[in-house]
């Protein structure tokens, strides 16, 4: 302690403003991991397979984890090795982006897993998202001012009437009318227009 005592006099009112400020930001800043379910069949078809095979990969990519679920009805129990095939095939058409949080057990009439999005592949995208988001911006900013300085240039050069080749003011076509219905044809355009 140090001799005299420090005390350090403030507004106890900006200190709990400013304190419920920083816990708002990091609530902000944490990301809430929910569990979504897809359930199969021992009978699902291809398409089907295929169809929420998808849908768990972009439960994934949102950085979800997912539970992977057999149900199996009536006799269907006595073919368990048939839910446990089709769970082995999901985890290895996921291997790339998903590791298994929990392996297939079986409870009751279902078969089921969990798995969670790799960190590794998490960390990556999150990565490539900031780079794409960063790669815009700057060529966005840096083209714009070539862009517009050249239609300036021949906009002036227009306004004008000179010709480069011989110097001479060029005559002034009058622009076609525009045509208010697109079944106008291109004759019907030509034969409007002004001849020069």
């Amino acid at each position: 302690m140090a001799k005299p005592p420090v005390c350090k006099i403030m507004d106890y009112g900006k200190h709990k403003y400013q304190e419920k400020k920083r816990a708002n930001e990091a609530k902000k800043k944490q990301t809430i991991v929910k569990l979504k379910e897809i359930k199969f069949r021992p009978k699902t078809e291809e398409h089907d397979y295929q169809f929420k095979v998808r849908q768990v990969r972009e439960f994934l990519e949102e950085g979800n984890k997912a539970r992977i679920t057999v149900m199996f009805r009536g006799r269907e129990i006595t073919h368990r090795e048939i839910g446990q095939n089709i769970l082995k095939r999901v985890e290895t058409d996921l291997k790339d982006i998903a590791i298994t949080e929990q392996p297939s057990r079986l409870e009751g009439r279902l078969l089921f897993m969990i798995i969670a999005p790799n960190p590794r592949w998490l960390q990556a995208q999150k990565s490539r998202a900031e780079a794409a988001e960063r790669a815009p911006a700057k060529q966005a900013a840096a083209p714009a001012a070539p862009a517009a300085s050249a239609p300036s240039s021949s906009a002036s050069a227009a306004s004008t009437g000179a010709s480069a080749a011989n110097g001479a003011p060029k005559a002034a076509v009058p622009a076609p009318p525009p045509v208010a219905s697109g079944a106008a044809s291109l004759a019907q355009v030509r034969a409007e227009a002004p001849k020069a």
